[in-house]
């Protein structure tokens, strides 16, 4: 039994589902609003709180219907659709992103922040304005916020991992992204590019060791029932974009326009401080749960990706772009 819907079942199937609502002869526009996470994470709850103020700033012009847990596809598929404008609005990581306009996964690459502060002065400097021009003219999509989704961090099922080199041939769940897999590859592990959706199941059945991910989003996916040992690495400080398919962005009148940004950075603002405050005690519940922490030798770690992944990427970001960001 597969796992996995055909790229080209989703993306027929939200083509159908999801054609704007504009074409069919409604009077609002409906923008329907794509997420990888279940309705317990705080990107989607952000999404629902959006949802709400656009209905009533706009008095129903816009709609925004909002489906989480992967509804509309995977994370490739649903930007791919947003792209295509067979849906209006995505919520997903840079790295990924990055599949379709390259330099945009430098915002997710390992080590790039030193804290989450240092993220959100890139994120709203010029630099953001500039990969959003491109985003537009090349892919017809727009950056409207983004989002703090958290410090990402390791989880495994049964390997107790202090240092790189327990990571020896550890197959190790990452997103279908090639700076993951590099890093991945840098710690010695063997890296399995999968599906947010499809993970649960995986680590149920042992078909990877481990994964990594920010503690929100392990406690929204309920990862810790299927993970023994949480490894506090902090390897990526995760931002993820809300982007929306620029044409039909343009179909909404400008003050209509203006009130749905206005929602989303405020439901982006509310999603920062919730992913905070989740992140400042969620260790503890998952002591609580069973697992076992460890705080490994973070140098271990950082070490070897350093030394390889900037250099290796630097011709796709840009030269230079690298020292660029890590001086904001």
């Amino acid at each position: 039994m597969t796992l996995r819907l055909g790229r080209r079942a989703a993306l027929a199937a939200s083509a159908t589902l999801f054609a704007p609502a504009i074409a069919r002869g409604q009077s609002a526009i409906v923008l329907r609003w794509g997420d990888v996470q279940a309705p317990t994470h705080p990107s989607v709850q952000a999404a629902e709180r959006t949802a709400k103020e656009v209905k009533e700033k706009t008095s129903g012009r816009v709609e925004i219907q909002t489906f989480p847990s992967g509804q509309l596809g995977g994370s490739r598929d649903m930007v791919e659709a947003t792209s295509s404008g067979a849906m209006g609005l995505v919520t997903e990581g840079g790295a990924l992103i990055g599949q379709f306009l390259p330099q945009m996964s430098i915002i997710e690459a390992p080590y790039i922040w030193k804290d989450a502060a240092q993220m959100a002065r890139a994120l709203a400097s010029p630099f953001i304005d500039e990969l959003n021009k491109s985003l537009v003219e090349k892919r017809d999509m727009r950056i409207i916020a983004s989002n703090y989704y958290g410090k990402r961090h390791l989880t495994t099922g049964k390997r107790a991992v202090h240092t790189a080199a327990d990571m020896v041939g550890f197959k190790l769940r990452v997103p279908e992204v090639d700076t993951f897999v590099a890093m991945t590859e840098a710690w010695g592990a063997k890296p399995t590019p999968m599906n947010f959706g499809e993970l649960y199941l995986a680590l149920s059945q042992g078909a990877v060791d481990g994964q990594e991910n920010p503690l929100p989003t392990i406690q929204a996916g309920k990862l810790f029932e299927v993970q023994k040992y949480l490894v506090l690495t902090g390897h990526v400080i995760t931002p993820r974009l809300v982007v929306v398919n620029e044409t039909l962005w343009r179909k909404i009148s400008a003050p209509d326009r203006e009130a749905v940004t206005a929602a989303i950075r405020a439901g982006a603002a509310w999603n920062d401080a919730e992913i905070a405050r989740q992140e400042a005690t969620l260790a503890e519940t998952f002591t609580k749960a069973g697992m076992t922490v460890i705080e490994p030798d973070v140098e271990s770690f950082r070490k070897p990706v350093l030394a390889t992944v900037p250099a290796k990427f630097e011709a796709k970001w840009g030269k230079g772009l690298w020292d660029r960001l890590q001086a904001m």
